[in-house]
């Protein structure tokens, strides 16, 4: 995880190198609004899709290439983060919704290369895959990790390279502590709130150990709502999921070992399985 800080004073943490990121939402000093009700358009090169295209394809395709968000802000131009590749399940959502009415599109298509992000964000993607009346599959090409890995898991087919980097079925919040680097620069903390653990996580104060127990009771709640949402959508036996849910990631033969996909390939086997699921040639538009 990377620690960022704004200019204002506001942090948050954003799970740049690993997957989820878990925020304290009790506390104002971690901040997990920094996505706005603003959603950015899924693009690939390819041919654009809308309800209303007067396109051929027969298969909707969805980038997740990034970290995932439930919403990306209008102006990001203030914010460390806007350099930074986001999806949000809003927009993932939408293309779904949008397809289910279009008797054109005959199957979804979600590329994955993605080291995580929300919880939220993946949870909401698997169900939106799930609850889909039309065949979907999910192809992790390079990555597929964290919250990025439980949004693949509502698919009805998972592909990867077998080079591919698949689950860290884990949670994390972890943070940058400044309290010895204030302390050495003569800075120190002045508290000024209301609300015993409403500074809570703030990085420029120790964490208490009753503070450190309030973000374990919630990181375990987490890790177990991920543990069940795999071994329900992968039909995997719990015990055998909680024995792999330790943060570490596979390649992709391993993670078809273990049930956490289901073919080894590339788009080419992909595209050729879709072909058969809805008995005609594929041709993709990717939003």
């Amino acid at each position: 995880m990377n620690f960022i800080r704004n200019h204002k004073g506001i942090f948050y943490i954003s799970g740049l190198i690993i997957g989820f990121v878990v925020l304290n939402i009790s506390s104002n000093y971690i901040y997990y609004n920094f996505i706005g009700p603003e959603t950015l358009s899924l693009e690939d090169g390819g041919d654009s899709w809308n309800e209303d295209s007067t396109t051929d394809c027969n298969v909707l395709g969805i980038n997740l290439h990034g970290q995932l968000v439930t919403y990306i802000p209008i102006d990001m131009s203030d914010s460390l983060l806007k350099d930074t590749d986001l999806v949000s399940s809003d927009t993932v959502l939408y293309y779904i919704k949008q397809s289910k009415e279009d008797e054109k599109i005959k199957a979804i298509l979600v590329e994955i290369d993605s080291p995580g992000g929300t919880p939220v964000a993946g949870e909401e993607i698997a169900n939106a895959l799930k609850s889909s009346s039309k065949p979907t599959v999910a192809f992790i090409r390079q990555t597929g990790l964290s919250a990025a890995y439980w949004a693949a898991t509502g698919a009805g087919r998972i592909f990867a390279s077998k080079n591919s980097d698949v689950g860290s079925i884990g949670v994390t919040t972890s943070y940058l502590d400044n309290v010895n680097k204030n302390q050495k620069e003569g800075l120190s903390f002045v508290q000024l709130s209301t609300g015993k653990y409403k500074d809570t996580g703030n990085p420029d104060k120790p964490l208490s150990q009753e503070e450190i127990n309030l973000f374990m009771r919630d990181l375990n709640i987490i890790h177990q709502n991920f543990i069940d949402a795999v071994s329900i959508n992968r039909k995997i036996p719990l015990g055998e999921v909680r024995k792999i849910a330790d943060g570490s990631s596979v390649l992709g033969e391993k993670a078809k070992e273990l049930g956490l996909i289901d073919e080894i390939g590339s788009l080419s086997e992909v595209e050729k399985y879709l072909s058969e699921k809805i008995g005609e040639e594929v041709d993709v538009c990717w939003n």
